[in-house]
């Protein structure tokens, strides 16, 4: 059962979190959500977040891994949800541990801040190397500055610092996972390059890699492949038991990927991580952008991602 448990957290940076009672959702498997809403961090809309702690956290003192997941109102709750489905990722957890035979991990859902998201999760390389047409299009799309930066710097120097001493987690790198789909897909592999320290393991779900609406596209565009290759050049570095997960669909938007997840893959085989082991990208005939197609293969990707 999911329980109504509250607590009050403050320091969360700059912020002062308020912490909510943790809604009885219709998907519950087990364990427990913790709310925590109106989150004031520098340079950003402001956050909320939806934790989900393990079954049995409150009878034990085990310390749990974590990882941090975007579009957080997607993740557990239909009533929450943006289309009334979610990655039920409680239960993809509870799955991967009975087969492992392991403790889950903590999951840090992140919610995306509404009309904002595009401009948090936008990697700022992308939109800096973007010529004038395409820098256009993502202006058009994200109505303010690009504040990417001030997001994965506040997931790694603030939020992560504040959920390791607020719960009993195992901080490590290795320990530490980030996953999103979509433009979450770019964040989170964003986060991965550049806080190698932080992250140990990312999943890519769905990768928007066209960045802007694929239709004003004819083809894939050479120009944002060569963007993407480039920041993975320069900031990949060795894989040093680092784990990175690649995957899309192949129906409506996850249609326009796979030419530019073969070219992502294309150079990922030639860095020196080992492909299944190191990283590794799936492709899911006929599967479909949205989250029931997600949910589908969140026990693969956690299985692989985890490890």
């Amino acid at each position: 059962m999911f329980d109504r448990r509250t607590s009050i957290a403050a320091g969360l940076g700059t912020a002062l979190l308020t912490a909510l009672p943790a809604p009885l959702l219709a998907s519950a498997g087990a364990g427990h959500l913790l709310e925590y809403d109106g989150i004031k961090a520098l340079g950003l809309p402001e956050q909320r977040l939806t934790i989900w702690l393990p079954p049995g956290y409150y009878a034990s003192d085990r310390r749990y891994r974590v990882v941090y997941m975007h579009d957080a109102q997607n993740l557990f709750d239909p009533v929450l949800s943006n289309f009334n489905k979610v990655w039920a990722a409680d239960r993809a957890m509870l799955g991967h541990a009975d087969k492992h035979q392991t403790d889950p991990w903590i999951i840090i859902g992140i919610w995306s801040p509404g009309v904002d998201r595009y401009r948090q999760y936008l990697p700022l390389p992308a939109y800096e190397n973007a010529s004038g047409s395409l820098r256009a299009d993502m202006d058009e799309y994200a109505q303010g500055p690009i504040v990417s930066n001030h997001y994965i710097n506040w997931i790694a120097q603030t939020l992560k610092p504040w959920v390791d001493r607020s719960f009993r987690t195992l901080g490590t790198r290795d320990d530490t996972a980030i996953v999103g789909s979509s433009m979450g897909g770019l964040i989170s592999l964003y986060a991965f390059l550049y806080h190698p320290n932080v992250f140990g393991r990312a999943g890519c779900v769905s990768t928007h890699w066209p960045a802007i609406a694929p239709q004003k596209v004819v083809g894939t565009d050479p120009e944002l492949v060569d963007i993407w290759r480039n920041l993975i050049k320069q900031r990949l570095g060795q894989a040093n038991g680092r784990k990175l997960w690649f995957d899309h669909g192949t129906a409506t938007l996850d249609a326009y990927y796979p030419p530019y997840q073969a070219a992502i893959d294309e150079h990922m085989a030639g860095t020196g991580w080992a492909r299944g082991s190191d990283w590794e990208s799936k492709q899911y005939p006929g599967a479909e952008h949205e989250e029931n197609a997600w949910a589908a293969r969140l026990p693969e990707i956690f299985d692989w991602v985890l490890g």
